[in-house]
C-alpha cells in the first residue's frame, strides 16, 4: 500500500515483512550539492547538547537517525540517551492491530505520523492471548492453560518469561493487568481468576495473584487495570440477589498495599452507570476510565451506542458518547468490540472490520486513523488489538 512505512524492518534482521517507504528529502539531494554544503551544525555541537536536541525527536526518527553517521549511531546506542528520552519526550500511544486469528501478526499505528508499521511481536503465539500494557511494556498470557506469561518491549523486542504462578488452577474467567513504576521501572503483574463452585450456579471462587518484578515473586490472595496502586476489575452477576437488576455489572476495587477480604470487596463495589456490553477498563494518567457499549432499554444485548466514563470517587462521570456518524462508520457493529487506551488516547475498533477510531481525552475529539494496510478477506475474519507506549528505556 502506497505510503506505508516499516522502520522496524530496517532495525531487526528477524523481520521479513518489508513495507515500502517514501524517500525522504535528504535522499533526493545529489552528491554535487552535498559536497557544496557548508559545515554541518552537529560537527560543532558538544555531545551533551546534541543528545538533548535529538531526544526531542519522535521515536521513529530516533531509530532512523542511527544510520545517519557513526557519531549519531553511538548516541542512539547509549543507555543514558534512552533514559533521556523518557524525560524530554511524551510519546503518543500506538495501537497494534492483529490481522490474523491464527498468527500474532499485524501492524502498529503511529498517531503522530499517522502511519502503520509492520511489527512482529515476540513470545505471543496467537492473537487470542490476554494482553495488558503499561509505560512501554506489554504483558501476554496464553488463553489455553493461562499459566504462560511473558513481559516484553515491542519496540526493542526484549522479553522475559515469568515463572508460572503457584497453585495455578484452570478458571472460567480471567483478567490480566500490568503497571510500571515510572521512576524505578519496576513492574507489577496482577491476574484475577474466577471459577464456578461445583453444583452452585450462583457462587464463584475468586483469586488474585500478584507478581513483583523487583522480588521476582508471586503472591496469592483469596478474597483489570491498575491505577495509583488500586486494582480495578468488573464483575457480572449471573444470578442471586442481583439477577433481577437491569444493570448486573459492578466495579471492584482492590488496594494492592492493603489486603481486603472478599466480603469487604463486595460491600464497597460500585455499580456501573448503565447496562453495559463489552466493558473495558483502562488507566489514563492514573485515572480510571471505562469504555462500554450501551445496551438498548428493551434489548440490553444490542448496542445503541458507545460511552466513555471516568471514575470520580465512587461516582461515574460521563465524558462522551460516540457520535452517531462514527458509530455508523463501523458498518455491521455487533455487541463485541475492542477498546484500549493509555495517556490521552482511546482506541476503539469493531471485531468485524479493520477500521480504527481514536478519541483524544484532552481535546474531546474523535477521528479515524489512516486506513490499515489490510482488507477483510472473508466474512468471519476477526480483528482485534491493543495499545502501548513506544519506549526504548524500559526493560522487562
Amino acid at each position: 500500500m502506497e505510503g506505508e512505512t516499516s522502520w522496524v524492518s530496517h532495525l531487526f534482521h528477524d523481520i521479513q515483512r518489508v513495507v515500502p517507504t517514501f524517500e525522504s528529502l535528504p535522499d533526493l539531494i545529489d552528491e554535487e550539492n552535498r559536497e557544496n554544503t557548508g559545515i554541518s551544525l552537529d560537527c560543532i555541537l558538544p555531545d551533551e547538547l546534541l543528545e538533548r536536541i535529538l531526544a526531542y525527536l519522535p521515536i521513529v526518527t530516533v531509530f532512523r537517525m542511527g544510520s545517519v553517521c557513526k557519531r549519531w549511531k553511538e548516541i542512539v546506542d547509549e543507555k543514558k540517551f534512552s533514559w533521556g528520552l523518557s524525560d524530554s519526550l511524551s510519546q503518543k500511544p500506538w495501537y497494534f492491530m492483529f490481522t490474523s486469528s491464527d498468527e500474532p501478526i499485524g501492524y502498529a499505528y503511529d498517531p503522530v505520523y499517522r502511519k502503520w508499521y509492520g511489527i512482529d511481536l515476540p513470545c505471543i503465539e496467537t492473537s487470542n492471548w490476554f494482553v495488558s500494557s503499561s509505560y512501554g511494556l506489554v504483558c501476554f498470557m496464553d488463553n489455553d492453560s493461562r499459566s504462560r506469561l511473558y513481559v516484553c518491549n515491542p519496540i526493542t523486542k526484549q522479553f522475559k518469561s515469568l515463572e508460572e504462578p503457584p497453585n495455578m488452577k484452570f478458571s472460567d474467567y480471567s483478567a490480566l493487568a500490568i503497571t510500571v513504576d515510572k521512576k524505578t521501572l519496576n513492574y507489577t503483574v496482577a491476574i484475577v481468576k474466577s471459577k464456578q463452585v461445583p453444583g452452585n450456579f450462583f457462587q464463584w471462587d475468586l483469586s488474585i495473584q500478584i507478581y513483583d518484578s523487583e522480588t521476582t515473586l508471586w503472591m496469592t490472595y483469596f478474597t483489570s487495570v491498575i491505577c495509583d496502586g488500586i486494582l480495578y476489575f468488573l464483575i457480572y452477576a449471573t444470578g442471586g440477589g442481583m439477577a433481577s437488576l437491569e444493570n448486573r455489572h459492578r466495579l471492584i476495587m482492590y488496594n494492592l498495599s492493603n489486603r481486603f477480604s472478599l466480603d469487604s470487596l463486595m460491600r464497597t463495589s460500585i455499580p456501573v452507570p448503565c447496562s453495559l456490553t463489552c466493558g473495558r477498563l483502562m488507566n489514563l494518567k492514573d485515572k480510571l476510565v471505562m469504555v462500554g457499549g450501551i445496551g438498548k432499554q428493551d434489548r440490553s444485548d444490542i448496542i445503541k451506542g458507545i460511552g466513555i466514563w471516568t471514575l470520580n470517587g465512587k461516582e461515574w462521570l460521563e465524558i462522551t458518547r460516540m457520535p452517531h456518524k462514527f458509530f455508523q462508520g463501523f458498518g455491521e457493529f455487533d455487541d463485541v468490540f475492542a477498546s484500549s487506551g493509555t495517556s490521552d488516547i482511546i482506541y476503539i475498533q469493531s471485531y468485524g472490520a479493520p477500521a480504527l477510531l481514536m478519541f483524544d481525552m484532552n481535546r474531546k475529539h474523535w477521528r479515524w486513523s489512516q486506513k490499515c494496510p489490510v482488507t477483510k478477506r472473508f466474512p468471519l475474519q476477526l480483528f482485534t488489538g491493543f495499545c502501548f507506549e513506544p519506549r526504548l528505556e524500559v526493560v522487562p
